[in-house]
């Protein structure tokens, strides 16, 4: 009878770095922060929440609910604020006298009669021309003035046009989060696949690809996207994403390329050529299982720098065309409403984004501490 021989099988590099990355409660809290926004995102996306963040909802400059009505919001600095029309007061149709009356009396030769929207001057047969004009006139003012009021406070404020920063807020993390994850995956592809093959290859191949990196390397990034950006011409998201992605693989390149130079020396390499494993599937399956820890990082790295690059953009007005609102555009109309004193949507716009580069930078040092082979 055979003896069942426990064996215990070693846990792999990413079960170790799950327990490591569990262990720290900042990187935890991160990763909530994260997740949280991540959700907002999706379900901004889709409609659930803040689909009307265009919707004039409050008064001009409308304060925020914690800080109370404040009447001198709506109204220009220095100025008392005008009083709400009441609908009592309204003016009725009756009340509105048409100032062309007495002219088409005169010209009917009937003056001190009055006629309807469609009578005719007696025994002239002259028929009213502007009558059905003034009716409609009459009609609009009456609609204007029983209007519904809007809201005076807001939860977070409202901007100059009466919308609701909270809802502003949460649209414009859609755009930045998208655009800066986007961006950050197309650049960590291009860069992960040039290292990989300068670095594997060598020889002229290598050369070729450090003499691409040196061009884009030796200009000023901010400098190179202004000026990508200023050719193109074109806002919109798939624009800034394409800056931001093919303007940014250089730092991923250099590290992958480095990591490619150490391992493709190294035992099992030279076993994967033994057993006739081609030069695409050690590439690819062999080598890059051991520095995707340096690709997830760099990808992190890199989200974060382009969700600030992107509110530069915009700030500036390259970034999210005028219809789409992302943090930056916020920031480029808070700089004009802090004039005058209405701070609500530049507190907004900043504290969130604040907040996510923060938890973002925090987990980012975590998941490298945690991925990093010699802590095993």
């Amino acid at each position: 009878m055979p003896y069942d021989i426990p064996h215990t099988v070693s846990p792999s590099l990413w079960v170790l770095a799950w327990r490591r990355l569990r262990s720290d409660r900042i990187a935890m809290v991160s990763l909530a922060i994260l997740v949280a926004f991540l959700i907002m995102m999706l379900l901004s996306a889709t409609g659930l929440i803040a689909k009307d963040w265009g919707v004039e909802s409050g008064v001009n400059y409308a304060p925020p609910s914690f800080l109370g009505d404040d009447l001198e919001s709506v109204a220009p600095t220095g100025a008392a604020a005008p009083a709400a029309p009441k609908v009592s007061d309204a003016p009725t149709p009756v009340d509105i006298k048409d100032p062309l009356a007495d002219a088409l009396a005169e010209i009917r030769g009937e003056r001190g009669t009055t006629a309807g929207p469609s009578a005719t001057a007696e025994g002239t047969g002259v028929v009213d021309p502007l009558a059905d004009v003034m009716a409609e006139i009459r009609a609009k003012g009456t609609q204007a003035a029983t209007a519904e009021v809007r809201a005076k406070t807001l939860p977070f404020g409202g901007d100059k046009w009466g919308r609701d920063v909270l809802k502003k807020t949460i649209k414009g993390s859609e755009t930045s989060i998208f655009v800066g994850l986007a961006a950050a995956i197309v650049a960590t592809f291009l860069g992960t696949v040039f290292g990989a093959i300068a670095g594997y290859y060598g020889k002229w191949i290598d050369d070729a690809f450090n003499w691409f990196y040196s061009v884009f390397n030796s200009m000023p990034p901010l400098l190179l996207i202004l000026a990508v950006a200023a050719v193109l011409q074109q806002k919109g998201m798939l624009t800034i994403i394409l800056i931001l992605g093919l303007t940014g693989w250089t730092g991923v390149f250099r590290l992958i390329r480095s990591e490619y130079l150490k391992h493709k020396g190294r035992e099992y390499v030279q076993a994967a050529d033994a057993i006739g494993a081609s030069n695409v599937r050690r590439i690819f399956v062999h080598i890059f299982p051991n520095v995707s820890h340096v690709v997830l990082v760099q990808l992190s790295i890199l989200t974060v720098a382009f969700i600030k690059t992107e509110v530069i953009l915009s700030f500036l007005g390259l970034g999210v065309p005028v219809d789409v609102v992302s943090w930056g555009s916020m920031l480029n109309e808070a700089q004009n409403e802090l004039i005058l004193g209405k701070w609500w949507q530049l507190a907004a716009a900043g504290t969130a984004m604040a907040l996510l580069v923060t938890a973002f930078s925090l987990f980012t040092d975590a998941l490298r501490d945690a991925l990093d082979p010699k802590l095993k």
